[in-house]
């Protein structure tokens, strides 16, 4: 592994004129750019990949170049140091990899067309133009576009177009940004427009394959994140417009290009008619993440990429802090407790897992940072723990100054915590370094010694784990006055006992409201405590206590047999975030039997009992009378109950298909994926499995294929498996973009695990060959070891993957999944026998 060099250290450029003539149809484009700057040196290299280049001239006149394809970059000497005009004539080609320069497919009455877009980050923009590509290479930018037109196109960009001439579109010069921003569109697209109260316009752009109306929502929320924006951070949005455009092709979720925001068609555009209050808050939460990077990201941009974090660990939590404000019944924050907080306390659990911020020793590691689990959830519950800990105000404060001190340039974390300590007056940077400089997080061991409350901190371990002696400054939010506020040491006296009992009048607890990144451990008499009182928790509470509990059999210092009697106490509380959490454990206990077992049986009844009652109150179809809660509960129980076998579940779902089978798009969006997935388990046929393969083929709704791909993957039909295989590698029927949750769910079926498995085996090269470039390549191992739970598979695993371990960007995730796999399997040795037989006696 080499020492990243950077190439702006041998040249800065201050301006870019970017010149591309794009032809369709050759899946070709020649290119002319021309860049001013600084060069420290004579002999100075520009980014480049897969570009052939024509010719270079240093101040208009040519040079010779060579290639090293290793470092992607074209090197040449210049005749002095100084300020330097570099112009370079190239052509390339049209990827089909969703990065560079890329063409979407999609339909419109059947006939095919495409749309082009672009994806730059992280190292993608020397696909199209030669650059210094690194964030720390700011300069303005100057595009024009030609492309093989026909009428009734529009062309996007990053700022606005200024004028057209010979078919040529030119965009006005770009404020001092960085090349991974840069972004450009066309093709036969609708839109729809608004402008905010300070006059920046809002655009939602679409193929014409959706319904106008689908633009609605997302022009609504888009408007109101960035007025909600520039009032919080009291910074003005600096750009004319922002464009948010959905691309039937996309490899992320969305991408922060400045002013020309891209999106999976699923995370923008939805049916206002008839869609899911979990599809709502997820597409809202998308849009506010994305465009609250463009000021942390855009407007201030890392060094580096190893400062990921302070773009996306930053958005993460503004998105949920917008929405809260746009959509205060919406209960946002309930949703990061429910998938952020769990995601980053499961991943972060792991021995060898990265730190929010990682040393980047060579790029073809970047791509590999954006750990969802870690450099998102992990690195925003980070900054939700900072925000609790100096308030609302001082947040704000440190910010507005953060962003007045380095607009338009780069900054580091330290800038980031000096401007929040100074806002504070705590040491910020101190208390998060301990957190962001360091893998994993600690178990706070809470107990009573010689009469006295003693709180200890180590390192928590899911698996085994090496404990070499970390220290994190805990912000405890203890419900008790006596506690301090921040945990320094291994271990603390807090005093007497019974003394500390009294003077609260209720159960000690820490970690109230679930914002510090821990998990607390409680000494039996401790958490009896806390049961006994159970009345007097809130719905946030009786998740923390699930959600540790979890965890805590998950490692071992716990046991799955004493969370089971809890699941069936809160079982009907009217509560989603409960629900999810209730649920999400019962999820874990099908490790624990193996198919066609009394086991397995058991927990069925047990599964049936749990939801049986909810059903009853909610029933299959949505009300007006619904709370918010009850929409999101309603599938929750559902799901049980089909999985439970309930014989009257299973027929009223039925029945629902019979009387909507003609309009199965109409049908509610909250039940319909479950309709159809009974329908598939209980009622298939090869005429019901081909209908609904056309349809998802065909539909331009997001939300209604999600539900087709969620039921066609629960089939028992082996053929019917593997037919879906099959698919796997046919673009026309499924997306490379939806490749992967169709090889999970496949993967996650009992009767599809064989099939899907040996795919990714035997088809590996196709894989790697097709999204290998991509920063969500790693995430086909960490779906294959969420799924698998057996000796013989962990074998098989090791077996194919181990051979790849020194493959730049794969290293981390294989030994880390390795791990996984290793400790489920523990888990499951160590708790099979306690789970079944504490199951049995809840039924008994």
């Amino acid at each position: 592994m080499g020492q990243v060099s950077h190439l702006y250290d041998l040249f800065q450029p201050k301006h870019y004129q970017i010149y591309l003539d794009i032809n369709r149809e050759k899946k070709t484009f020649t290119g002319v750019t021309k860049i001013s700057g600084n060069a420290s040196q004579k002999e100075i290299a520009l980014h480049q990949k897969f570009l052939n280049i024509l010719d270079v001239k240093v101040n208009g006149n040519s040079t010779d170049f060579k290639f090293d394809d290793s470092s992607e970059t074209v090197s040449f000497n210049v005749p002095n140091t100084g300020d330097l005009d570099l112009e370079v004539s190239y052509s390339a080609k049209l990827t089909d990899s969703m990065m560079g320069i890329y063409p979407s497919y999609y339909e419109v009455d059947g006939v095919k067309k495409q749309l082009i877009g672009t994806q730059f980050e992280t190292t993608f923009a020397r696909q199209a133009f030669p650059s210094i590509d690194e964030p720390v290479a700011k300069a303005t930018f100057d595009l024009a576009i030609k492309f093989d037109e026909h009428e009734g196109e529009t062309v996007l960009s990053n700022m606005p177009e200024v004028k057209t001439e010979n078919g040529v579109h030119y965009f006005d010069t770009t404020v001092r940004m960085s090349t991974y921003l840069v972004a450009f569109a066309f093709g036969e697209l609708q839109s729809k427009l608004t402008e905010t109260k300070s006059g920046v316009k809002i655009g939602v752009f679409s193929t014409k394959a959706h319904a106008e109306k689908e633009l609605d929502f997302a022009l609504d929320i888009a408007k109101r994140s960035i007025e909600f924006y520039e009032d919080y951070y009291q910074t003005p949005y600096p750009l004319p417009h922002s464009w948010q455009l959905a691309l039937p092709d996309f490899s992320a979720g969305a991408m922060e290009n400045w002013g020309l925001v891209t999106y999976r068609e699923a995370y923008l555009l939805l049916n206002p008619d008839n869609t899911s209050l979990d599809t709502k808050r997820i597409v809202a939460t998308v849009i506010a993440h994305e465009l609250a990077h463009q000021w942390f990201g855009d407007l201030v941009t890392m060094k580096w990429w190893d400062d990921l974090w302070l773009n996306e660990s930053f958005a993460n939590m503004m998105e949920y802090v917008a929405i809260d404000a746009l959509q205060p019944d919406w209960n946002i924050w309930e949703l990061f407790q429910t998938s952020e907080a769990p995601q980053a306390l499961q991943r972060d659990a792991t021995d060898g897992v990265q730190s929010v911020h990682v040393e980047v020793k060579d790029p073809a590691e970047i791509d590999s940072l954006f750990d969802p689990a870690i450099v998102y959830a992990k690195g925003s519950r980070l900054l939700v723990m900072v925000r609790a800990l100096i308030g609302d105000d001082a947040l704000r404060s440190g910010l507005k100054a953060y962003f007045k001190s380095h607009k338009y340039n780069n900054a580091v974390g330290s800038d980031l915590w000096k401007a929040l300590g100074e806002a504070s007056n705590l040491d910020i940077g101190s208390i998060m370094n301990s957190w962001l400089e360091q893998p994993g997080y600690p178990v706070l061991n809470v107990n009573v010694k010689n009469g006295h409350l003693v709180i200890e901190q180590n390192q928590f371990f899911i698996g085994e784990g090496k404990d070499v002696d970390r220290l994190w400054q805990v912000p405890l939010h203890a419900d008790f006055a006596q506690a301090p506020k921040l945990l320094t040491q291994k271990e603390l006296d807090l005093g007497d006992y019974q003394e500390l009992r009294k003077a609260a009048d209720k159960p000690l607890r820490f970690n109230v409201g679930n914002t510090s990144h821990v998990v607390v451990n409680y000494a039996p008499e401790l958490l009896e405590d806390i049961l006994v009182n159970s009345q007097n928790l809130t719905h946030i509470d009786k998740l923390q206590l699930f959600q540790d509990l979890r965890l805590l059999a998950d490692s071992g210092l716990a046991s799955y047999s004493k969370v089971i009697p809890l699941l069936k106490e809160f079982s009907n509380s009217d509560s989603a975030i409960v629900n999810e959490t209730l649920y999400s454990i019962v999820n874990n206990l099908k490790f624990f039997v193996t198919p066609d077992s009394t086991d397995e049986t058991n927990l069925k009844k047990f599964v049936n009992t749990l939801s049986a009652d909810q059903v009853q109150r909610l029933s299959w179809l949505p009300k007006d009378t619904d709370s918010n809660d009850d929409q999101l509960v309603r599938p929750l129980v559902l799901s049980a109950a089909l999985y439970a076998e309930n014989p009257s579940a299973e027929s009223e779902a039925h029945e629902i298909f019979t009387q909507n089978q003609d309009k199965l798009l109409s049908l509610s969006s909250d039940i319909r994926a479950l309709v159809l997935q009974n329908e598939v388990k209980n009622y298939n046929s090869s005429q019901l499995f081909e209908s609904l393969l056309e349809d998802y083929r065909k539909t331009s709704d997001s939300s209604y294929k999600q539900d087709i791909l969620f039921a066609l993957t629960s089939t028992k039909d082996a053929d019917q498996i593997q037919q879906i295989v099959s698919y796997f590698e046919d673009a026309d029927t499924i997306k490379p973009q939806d490749l992967r949750t169709w090889y999970f769910r496949t993967l996650s079926n009992n009767l599809g695990e064989q099939a899907a498995w040996n795919w990714i085996r035997n088809e590996w090269q196709w894989l790697e060959d097709t999204v290998g470039g991509d920063m969500e390549f790693t995430s086909y191992i960490t779906v294959t070891a969420r799924t698998l739970h057996t000796e013989q598979r962990l074998a098989e695993f090791k077996e194919f993957f181990e051979p790849k371990l020194n493959t730049p960007g794969l290293t981390r995730e294989i030994v880390m999944d390795t791990k996984v796999i290793e400790s489920r399997i523990a888990m499951i040795e160590r708790e099979r026998d306690h789970v079944n037989a504490a199951i049995s006696d809840i039924l008994n």
